[in-house]
């Protein structure tokens, strides 16, 4: 049997060797699906037909049929172009219905390159699962009329906050270059409960957590993975470089993730009055794994206030909007890559959740 084959999307930073021919419609990329050169098929219809037949068998061969299923250079094929014809075809994802999310971005800056945007909570960044035309990025397209924009970075379609998106495709990969080579600081702040005497608990900040955080394909919450004692006190953001012009890609051994973790104040939360007086936290992350601010306040016995997967993942269920992840990516900042300038975007919004007493953990 043939394994099942990668499906690739534009808003996906992942390398595509060739641009796609058909555009962006309705504010989404073409899929491309990459077909075997040699098989027991006999054409590519046939191919599609076996791998994804189960799911719409009439809908796949009138996509052929109405010249919807194209190859590189856009020529259309018919459920009789033979198996090696075409090593990628690209076609238009059917997208379902989808009820409005009841949550609203807004526009931080413009310019000729950027767009820089404050994600509200329960959006995602880009189209995934359920949520294509409810993704930020496809909403933005559709906005402001602009099929090219790309996200440079994502954010959980929990968190809220600063989210950047290149509108020029010619000057992307400088800005791209920024994240891929950690010269971005990244400032985030969140909200949780204190089960100890706040003042008590202010005496153990600031400090920097590190682990080492591995994220497995399929699995929804990533896992912490012990190392020998002999690794450990190593500072994992100081051994990424970049050799050869590559980035590194063997293992660093011991921790592999680092956050530096401050507690800015701390006191009752007008939302949860009944409840134990609540801390805000500043967070700088040194390294960027999966859900890696998420685990170290678990770690701490701070779990993020309405996080349903971190110490313990909860069971699925609809979104209630009125308890949202207390995580905001705050601020972002970097030399600008095209003219040298510092660059400083922050969020307008505020935690819900916060202290209101805004007592200083901060002597």
């Amino acid at each position: 049997m043939w394994p099942s084959p990668k499906l690739l999307s534009g808003a996906d930073h992942l390398p595509v060797p060739q641009k796609s021919p058909l555009p962006v419609r309705n504010g989404v990329n073409a899929t491309r699906l990459r077909v075997p050169p040699t098989g027991p098929w006999t054409t590519i219809h046939a191919y599609v037909q076996e791998t994804f037949g189960h799911i719409d068998p009439a809908g796949i061969t009138a996509r052929f049929r109405d010249g919807e299923v194209v190859d590189a250079a856009g020529v259309p094929l018919s459920t009789e172009s033979p198996l090696g014809a075409a090593e990628f075809i690209w076609y238009y994802r059917s997208l379902p219905a989808e009820s409005p999310l009841p949550v609203q971005e807004e526009i931080l800056c413009e310019d000729e390159h950027l767009l820089v945007v404050d994600k509200p909570h329960f959006l995602p960044t880009t189209p995934a699962g359920r949520y294509v035309q409810e993704s930020l990025l496809v909403r933005l397209r559709h906005r402001l009329n602009m099929p090219d924009l790309v996200p440079i970075h994502r954010l959980d379609r929990g968190t809220a906050g600063v989210v950047i998106f290149a509108k020029n495709p010619k000057t992307r990969g400088a800005y791209q270059l920024l994240f891929e080579n950690r010269k971005v600081n990244k400032t985030y702040e969140c909200v949780s409960a204190l089960n100890d005497d706040p003042r008590a608990l202010a005496a153990r900040f600031p400090l920097t957590v590190r682990n080492r955080i591995e994220k497995i394909k399929g699995v929804v919450v990533s896992q912490l993975n012990s190392y020998d004692a002999a690794d450990s006190g190593r500072r994992p953001q100081d051994h990424w470089h970049r050799a050869k012009g590559r980035r590194r890609t063997d293992p660093v051994p011991g921790a592999n993730s680092s956050s530096r973790i401050e507690l800015l104040q701390h006191g009752p939360s007008l939302r949860l009055p009944a409840a134990p007086p609540v801390g805000l936290f500043r967070l700088t992350p040194h390294t960027g794994k999966t859900h890696q601010l998420r685990i170290h306040m678990a770690m701490l016995g701070l779990g993020i206030l309405h996080d349903r997967f971190y110490p313990d993942l909860w069971d699925d269920a609809p979104d209630d909007f009125s308890t949202p992840l207390q995580l905001l990516a705050q601020s972002l900042s970097f030399t600008d890559p095209l003219s040298g300038a510092p660059r400083l975007f922050t969020s307008t919004r505020r935690l819900e959740y916060a202290p209101v007493t805004r007592d200083s953990a901060v002597s």
